[in-house]
C-alpha cells in the first residue's frame, strides 16, 4: 500500500510541485477565456477547474493528466447558459457527471482501441494548430513591446534547458512567467495583463445546490446538453490521456478515468462550476515540465485556487505575453512533426485519415467531430483493404467434381467478389466449396453465399460446403437458407 502511495504521489516531488505551479498559472486566464464563451461569471470557470483539477488527481485513471473547464465543453454550453440561466448549466454538470461514471462501469473507455494511430496523430496536429491560432488575438494589433516579452518568453523557455544547473531544477516556462511579470512590473509598460480577462474570485468556493425545480421537465431541458458534453468531455479525456500514454511510456486505466471524470464534474456541480475534462494543452505543459504523478495534478488545482483568491492582486499582473510564448511552446512541441516527414513512407490511406482529422478539426473547432470523421475514415479504409484480401482458386478433382478454394474474409464490402469467384456457366455436376481458410462475419456474407449455392442448383449442380469454421456454421445455421426446405421460396425465386 505504501509503496503504492510513494510510486504515484511521491516518487518525484520537486518535479510534480514545479510543473503543476506552471500549469496553474497558465490555468488561470484558459479558465476565464472559457467561462466567457460560455457566457458565465469568470468564477465559475476558475472554480471548476480548481475542483476538476484537485479531485481527477485522487479519482482520475491517467497520473500527471490535468482536467480543468474546456473550451469544446464551454461552446456546448452557451445555448443552454442563454436560454435558461446558470442554475441550469449546473444541472447539466451533475448529469454529465453521473452519466460518465455510468460510461466508465460500462467500460466504454475500453473504445479507445477503436481509434487508429492515423486518427490520434490527427487529433494532436489540429490541437496543436488550434492552440497557436488561439494566441493570435493576443499577437495582432499590439504594441511592440509585445512582440519583444513573447520574442523574450520564447527565448528563456527554449534556451534555459541548456544553462547548467538552473536549467535543470527550474523549468523554464514557470522562469519565463517569473521574468516576465518582473519585467512589466518594473518597467510599467502598458500591455494587457491577466486582470484585465475578467474579474479574480476573491472567495473559497461554496457547496451550491442548484436552485431549480426537480421535475420532469428540468431533466428534459438539461438531457440533451449532458448527454452532448459526457460524449465531448470522455473522448477528449481519453484521447489526452493516450497522449499521455505515449509521452510517459506508460499505461492508463481509460474505465477509472471515464468515472474520475464523472466525480470531478459532480464535485465542480456542486461547488458553482460548470463542466470540464482533460486538457491536452495544458497535459503537455505539465509532462513537459517534468511532471509525473498525481501530486502535479494536485498541485496544479490547490495552487490555482491559493492564486486567484489569495494572491490575485499579483496574479493579475501576469503579462499575457509570457503566457502566449508559454502556449506557443505547447503547440510547437504538441504537433507531430514526424508525421509530416513520415508522409512518403506511410500508406496514401494513412495520411488521408490524418490530414481530413487535422482539417475537420480545425474547420469546426470541435475536436470530438474531427475524431469521429477520422474513425469512421479508418474504419472504410480497413473494411475496404480486408475486403481486397479475399482469393478464390478452382480445380477439377478427379472425381469429377469443381472444386472451390476460398481463402479470406467474407463480409459485406467482400460479398459481391466473392460471388464473382465462381464460373456458373460451366456445365458441371458436382461443386464443392471449401471454406477451411475462410471466415463469414455478417449476413451480407451468408447471403452472398445462398446466392452461389442456389445459382449452381438452379443449372442442376450439387453443391456441398464443407470445411466451415465453428464461428461461421453458427452464423450460417441461423441466417442462412440455402440448406432450408423450400430455399428458392424464401429468396423469392432470384
Amino acid at each position: 500500500m505504501f509503496q503504492t502511495i510513494k510510486q504515484t504521489w511521491l516518487s518525484n516531488i520537486r518535479a510534480d510541485v514545479l510543473a503543476g505551479t506552471v500549469v496553474a498559472l497558465a490555468l488561470i486566464p484558459e479558465a476565464i477565456a472559457f467561462s466567457i464563451i460560455a457566457g458565465v461569471d469568470p468564477k465559475v470557470g476558475l472554480y471548476a477547474s480548481f475542483c476538476i483539477c484537485v479531485i481527477i488527481a485522487f479519482a482520475g485513471g491517467r497520473p500527471a493528466m490535468i482536467s480543468a473547464a474546456t473550451g469544446a465543453m464551454a461552446l456546448l454550453m452557451t445555448t443552454l447558459v442563454a436560454e435558461h440561466g446558470l442554475q441550469y448549466l449546473f444541472v447539466a454538470t451533475l448529469l454529465t457527471g453521473v452519466l460518465q461514471i455510468l460510461a466508465g462501469f460500462l467500460r466504454l473507455g475500453a473504445l479507445m482501441r477503436f481509434v487508429s494511430r492515423s486518427v490520434v496523430t490527427g487529433f494532436v496536429n489540429a490541437l496543436a494548430i488550434l492552440i497557436f491560432m488561439a494566441q493570435l488575438p493576443e499577437l495582432t494589433n499590439v504594441t511592440w513591446p509585445v512582440y519583444a516579452m513573447t520574442a523574450g518568453g520564447l527565448a528563456i523557455i527554449y534556451l534555459l534547458p541548456y544553462v547548467p544547473k538552473i536549467g535543470r531544477v527550474l523549468p523554464s516556462p514557470l522562469v519565463c512567467i517569473i521574468v516576465m511579470t518582473i519585467i512589466y512590473i518594473v518597467s510599467g509598460i502598458d500591455i494587457h495583463t491577466v486582470g484585465d480577462m475578467g474579474a479574480l474570485p476573491d472567495t473559497l468556493p461554496v457547496f451550491l445546490w442548484p436552485d431549480v425545480p426537480w421535475t420532469l421537465e428540468t431533466l428534459w431541458i438539461v438531457l440533451p446538453y449532458a448527454v452532448m458534453l459526457t460524449v465531448v468531455g470522455l473522448m477528449e479525456s481519453m484521447m489526452t490521456a493516450t497522449i499521455v500514454d505515449d509521452l510517459t511510456d506508460t499505461p492508463s486505466d481509460k474505465n477509472r478515468e471515464c468515472k474520475g471524470q464523472g466525480i470531478a464534474n459532480i464535485g465542480a456541480g456542486l461547488l458553482g462550476g460548470m463542466a470540464g475534462c482533460g486538457m491536452i494543452g495544458q497535459t503537455v505543459i505539465n509532462v513537459k515540465s517534468g511532471g509525473r504523478t498525481r501530486l502535479s495534478t494536485l498541485t496544479a488545482g490547490v495552487v490555482l485556487l491559493v492564486m486567484v483568491v489569495f494572491a490575485s492582486d499579483w496574479v493579475a499582473r501576469i503579462p499575457m505575453a509570457a503566457l502566449v510564448a508559454v502556449m506557443i511552446m505547447v503547440s510547437i512541441g504538441t504537433f507531430s512533426w514526424e508525421s509530416l516527414r513520415d508522409m512518403r513512407k506511410h500508406p496514401p490511406s494513412t495520411n488521408i485519415v490524418m490530414l481530413t482529422t487535422v482539417a475537420v478539426v480545425v474547420a469546426t473547432h470541435n475536436l470530438a467531430i474531427g475524431v469521429v470523421v477520422g474513425v469512421l475514415l479508418s474504419a472504410l479504409f480497413f473494411a475496404n483493404k480486408i475486403g481486397r484480401l479475399l482469393y478464390i482458386d478452382s480445380a477439377l478433382g478427379d472425381d469429377g467434381a469443381r472444386a472451390y478454394e476460398v481463402v479470406g474474409q467474407v463480409f459485406f464490402t467482400s460479398a459481391d467478389q466473392f460471388v464473382a469467384g465462381f464460373d456458373f456457366r460451366e456445365s458441371i455436376d458436382h461443386v464443392r466449396i471449401d471454406l477451411r481458410r475462410a471466415h463469414f462475419w455478417d449476413i451480407t456474407a451468408v447471403g452472398a453465399l445462398d446466392k452461389v449455392v442456389l445459382k449452381f442448383r438452379r443449372e442442376g449442380t450439387v453443391v456441398e460446403v464443407v470445411g466451415l469454421n465453428e464461428a461461421s456454421a453458427t452464423l450460417i445455421d441461423k441466417i442462412a437458407v440455402h440448406d432450408k426446405p423450400d430455399a428458392e421460396k424464401l429468396l423469392g425465386g432470384h
